[in-house]
C-alpha cells in the first residue's frame, strides 16, 4: 500500500472512530443495555468487517435500527436472551451470505434506494436533537447559545478546511479543534462523559447463559429473524450507495458472510448486534477512506478509547459530534431527488416518499417492503397496460391473432378481451411468436380462451409458443397443438 494510501485510510478511520463512539453509546442507552455492550459491538462487527468482508470502505458497528427492534426482548426477558438474539441473527444472516442471496438486492428499484437513503438522512439529524436536552427539557439561555455556536462552529470548520487543505480530513480537525476550544476556554457545555463513562476491558468470552431450550428459541427466533433482515437490508442498500460513491463493485454475498460472522462473535462476547452504518460510512469516505484499514482503524480505536484513553476521550463536546453528523446527514441526503421530481413518473416520486416516510415513523425493513410492493406493483400495472393483440381474418375464412407483450396474472384479463368467441369463425388461430408466458396465470388463461372456443364449438389452434411456454404447458398438463 502507498503511503499516501496508508495515510489517508489512517486518518480517516479515527475520524470515524469519533463518529461511532456517542452513537454506539445511544444505540445501546436506547436498548436499555450497558454502554459497553455498544462498543464491544462496535469494535468487534467495525474490525471483522472491514477485514473480511465484501466492501472495503463501508463501516459496520452497533446500529439503531437494530438497537430498536431489540428493547422489548431486553425490557422482557433480560441481556442474556439478547446476546443469545445476536447469535442466532448472525447465524441467519451467514447463511443468507453462503446461500448466494445477496444479488436479491438488485430488486431494490432505485426510488426505494433514493427513499432510504433520505429517510436515514433524516433520521440521523432527528436524533442529535436529542443532545440539545438536559433531561427531558430542552436547553435554553446561555447552555442553548454556546452550544449553537459550537455546533456552527464545527460545521463550518467542516466546510471551510477544504478549500484550504485536503491534506487531514475536515471533521478530525473539527472535533479536535472544538474540543481543545472547550478545554482551554474552560466552557461549560456537555460532553461524551456526560452521556456515558467508557472506561472498561476487554470483552471477556461467555456464551449466553440461558436454557438452550426450544422454549428459549421460541422467544428468541423471532427477534433473530427481524434483526439478521433489518441488519441485511441496510448493510445491502449501504454497500450499493458506497458502489455509487467509490464507483467501484462490492461483493454482497462475502458483505453478508462477514457480518454474520461478526454479529456471531459480538454475541459470544458480550456486545450488541449491528450491520453498516450509513452515516459513519459517509464519513469515512469523504475523509478518504477507500480501504480495509480505515475499517480497522476504526474498530481498534473503539476498543483503545475503552481501555487507555477514555479520560481524554469523555472531553470531547458533544457539539462537535452533533455538528459533524448534521454534516453527515446534510450530505447523505439524496438532494437530486427533489429536483427530478417533476421530472419522473408519479409513481417513482410516490415510492421516493412513502419510503423515505416509512422509513422515519417505523423503520427500515416495513419501508424497504413498502416501496417495493408499491413499485412492483406498478411494473406489474404498467405491463398488463403494454399487451395487445393484432388480428386479421385469412385467406381460407379463418382467424388470425398476434398478441403482443407478456402474459402472467395481471395482464390475463387484458389478454382474455382481445378475443371474440362467439363472432369468431369455426377455425382460430393464435400465434405467440411475440407474447412470453411468465407464471401459472399464464396457462391458466389460456387454458380459459381454449375452453371459451371449445364451448363455442370452435377450434383453436396455438402456433409459435417458445420451448419455455411449453414446458410451462406440459407441466401444467395443458393440451396444445
Amino acid at each position: 500500500m502507498k503511503p499516501q494510501r496508508l495515510r489517508a485510510d489512517v486518518l480517516a478511520g479515527l475520524t470515524t472512530s469519533f463518529a461511532l463512539l456517542p452513537e454506539c453509546i445511544a444505540f445501546a442507552l436506547v436498548a436499555h443495555l450497558n454502554p459497553l455492550m455498544g462498543l464491544y459491538g462496535a469494535f468487534i462487527i467495525c474490525t471483522l468487517t472491514a477485514l473480511f468482508g465484501g466492501r472495503p470502505g463501508m463501516v459496520s458497528g452497533a446500529a439503531g435500527s437494530m438497537a430498536v427492534v431489540i428493547v422489548a426482548l431486553v425490557v422482557q426477558h433480560g441481556v442474556q436472551y439478547l446476546l443469545a438474539t445476536v447469535l442466532l441473527g448472525g447465524l441467519i444472516m451467514l447463511a443468507f451470505g453462503l446461500l448466494r442471496l445477496g444479488k436479491l438486492v438488485r430488486m431494490v428499484p432505485h426510488s426505494v434506494m433514493l427513499g432510504f437513503v433520505n429517510g436515514l438522512a433524516i433520521i440521523i439529524a432527528l436524533a442529535q436533537l436529542e443532545h440539545f436536552k438536559s433531561g427531558e427539557a430542552w436547553l435554553s439561555g446561555t447552555p442553548l447559545y454556546l452550544m449553537l455556536g459550537l455546533v456552527a462552529a464545527t460545521m463550518a470548520i467542516v466546510y471551510l478546511l477544504p478549500r484550504l487543505t485536503r491534506a487531514v480530513p475536515p471533521a478530525l480537525v473539527a472535533i479536535l479543534g472544538v474540543g481543545a476550544a472547550v478545554y482551554l476556554l474552560g466552557l461549560p457545555t456537555r460532553t461524551l462523559g456526560d452521556m456515558a463513562h467508557i472506561a472498561g476491558g476487554l470483552p471477556v468470552l461467555a456464551f449466553p447463559d440461558l436454557p438452550w431450550t426450544l422454549e428459549t428459541l421460541r422467544i428468541i427466533a423471532p427477534y433473530a429473524v427481524l434483526m439478521a433482515l433489518v441488519g441485511l437490508l441496510e448493510t445491502l442498500l449501504t454497500l450499493n450507495l458506497t458502489d455509487e460513491i467509490t464507483e467501484s463493485r462490492g461483493y454482497p454475498d462475502r458483505e453478508c458472510v462477514a457480518l454474520g460472522a461478526a454479529n456471531m462473535v459480538s454475541g459470544v462476547f458480550g456486545g450488541m448486534g449491528g450491520c453498516a452504518m450509513i452515516g459513519q460510512t459517509v464519513i469515512n469516505l469523504s475523509s478518504g477512506g477507500r480501504g480495509r484499514l480505515s475499517g480497522v482503524v476504526a474498530g481498534v480505536m473503539i476498543l483503545l478509547f475503552v481501555l487507555f484513553l477514555s479520560p481524554l476521550i469523555e472531553r470531547i463536546p458533544l457539539a462537535a459530534l452533533v455538528g459533524v453528523m448534521f454534516v453527515v446527514s446534510q450530505q447523505t441526503f439524496a438532494w437530486a431527488s427533489l429536483r427530478v421530481l417533476n421530472k419522473v413518473p408519479l409513481n417513482d416520486v410516490l415510492v421516493i416518499v412513502a419510503v423515505t416516510l416509512v422509513t422515519v415513523f417505523t423503520d427500515l425493513a416495513t419501508a424497504v417492503l413498502c416501496g417495493i410492493i408499491i413499485a412492483a406493483l406498478n411494473f406489474a400495472w404498467q405491463q398488463a397496460r403494454q399487451l395487445y393483440a393484432d388480428s386479421h381474418l385469412e385467406a381460407d375464412g379463418s382467424k388470425l391473432y398476434r398478441v403482443h407483450g407478456t402474459l402472467f396474472f395481471a395482464s390475463t384479463t387484458p389478454f382474455l378481451n382481445q378475443f371474440d368467441s362467439a363472432g369468431d369463425p369455426p377455425q382460430v388461430t393464435l400465434d405467440c411468436r411475440h407474447l412470453s408466458f411468465v407464471d401459472y396465470s399464464a396457462i391458466a388463461a389460456l387454458d380459459t380462451l381454449r375452453e371459451r372456443y371449445a364451448k363455442a364449438g370452435k377450434h383453436l389452434r396455438v402456433l409459435h409458443l417458445s420451448e419455455r411456454c411449453k414446458k410451462l404447458l406440459k407441466r401444467a398438463r395443458v393440451a396444445h397443438d
